[in-house]
């Protein structure tokens, strides 16, 4: 097997990933030029949400990613993205028409995100632990760069966050498309979604404690993303320093990502996967403490709850697919990702609404119900001496 391989497909989630938050990267921009409410960030980033969640399915109805190459798959969905990257900069001035490009943009990122856990599994059948903890955590850097984009370029148009982005995200069909070859085995081909998945997470106490956490988890993580610039803003005033910041304290996750695979390996998936929920759950209820300490301290409990919010993700895929039906594994793992990104809709068009009527201090605590829940929800997997 070529060395390049993972090192390849790492990069490439990371820049096919990074138009996930183009728009909130230069939010305060477009509310300036277009007189859009605060809210509006919430609608925007539910857009794709939603738009991942029906590519998914409809990517796993018609198993796209079994009857075609995985790496044409991700070359076309890189490229479309792409495409509706500058599609939405160019009709900007129009809410609903950007609503739509962010939909079609979360459609296509179905085809980025799963489609390359898809190609690890195919090269990397009996080491996918570790390549899912760093997949997972280039998506979580990728998914942070526009706001360092926007740092880098500051002083420029906020357009250039949208050309970069998209530049990038073709790149990364280009690069994963020329440099890794077809998997020497390719995988069995699967029939599709199968609704009967439900009754394999409903039914068993091990599957059923995975998915619950997940969604424990989901409550809280994209909610972060959402809040973290208006988090920043009761520390810092600087708009590049907001930036930068955003970008750290997001893109740290992918330390917990990493880290957390490596730990499992010796641990096991639940406690990591635990410890990291209860961690990232505690960061929440202290933070009327923290919003208001000095800087320092502020800046610790944002990169703890950086590391942790997103280091559990990996281990949550990797429960669910040790312990779901080997013949449901991925319409188990469809139809999860998609009510955990329902559920992340939902909590991100709450909070973004209820910021605008209370204190940052008072809100963020009730993050941290998805959290305590989602624990509990896994208190089986952990009572059990090593969980994978």
């Amino acid at each position: 097997m070529p060395h390049r391989i993972l090192p390849v497909l790492v990069l490439a989630q990371l820049a096919g990933t990074s138009t996930w938050f183009a728009v909130n990267a230069v939010m305060p921009e477009l509310q300036a030029a277009f007189g859009w409410a605060a809210s509006s960030v919430g609608t925007l980033t539910s857009a794709v949400q939603l738009g991942f969640i029906i590519g998914a399915l409809v990517f796993a109805l018609l198993s796209i990613a079994d009857r075609f190459s995985t790496r044409r798959v991700f070359l076309i969905c890189s490229l479309a993205q792409a495409v509706c990257t500058i599609a939405a900069m160019a009709t900007a001035e129009s809410f609903a028409a950007l609503c739509v490009w962010r939909f079609l943009t979360g459609f296509f990122l179905a085809g980025i995100y799963p489609v390359g856990m898809k190609i690890a599994a195919q090269w990397f059948p009996k080491g996918l632990g570790n390549a899912l903890g760093l997949l997972v955590g280039a998506l979580v850097i990728g998914s942070a760069f526009p706001h360092a984009l926007r740092a880098m370029s500051v002083g420029w148009p906020w357009h250039s966050v949208f050309y970069g982005v998209a530049a990038i995200a073709t790149s990364a069909g280009l690069l994963l498309y020329l440099l890794i070859p077809e998997p020497p085995v390719r995988a069995a081909r699967a029939s599709g979604l199968q609704l009967r998945a439900l009754w394999a997470v409903s039914g068993d106490v091990k599957v059923r404690a995975s998915v619950l956490g997940y969604f424990g988890h989901m409550w809280e993580l994209y909610t972060f993303w959402v809040l973290m610039p208006m988090i920043l803003a009761t520390h810092l005033s600087d708009p590049t320093q907001i930036s930068w910041s955003a970008f750290v304290a997001l893109g740290i996750g992918a330390l917990g990502c990493a880290g957390g695979g490596w730990v499992a390996t010796r641990l096991g998936s639940a406690p990591v996967a635990g410890v990291q929920l209860a961690i990232s759950g505690l960061c929440c209820f202290i933070a009327p403490w923290a919003l208001g300490a000095p800087t320092l301290l502020f800046a610790a409990w944002l990169l703890i709850w950086g590391i942790t919010i997103s280091g559990d993700s990996p281990q949550f895929s990797a429960l669910t697919a040790s312990n779901a039906p080997p013949a449901l594994v991925g319409s188990v793992l469809t139809l999860t990702n998609s009510i955990g990104f329902a559920i992340s809709i939902v909590s991100i068009q709450l909070f973004v609404w209820l910021a605008q009527q209370f204190p940052l201090a008072t809100l963020i605590p009730w993050l941290g119900i998805g959290p305590a829940l989602g624990v509990w929800a896994l208190m089986p997997l952990l009572r059990t001496k090593r969980s994978t």
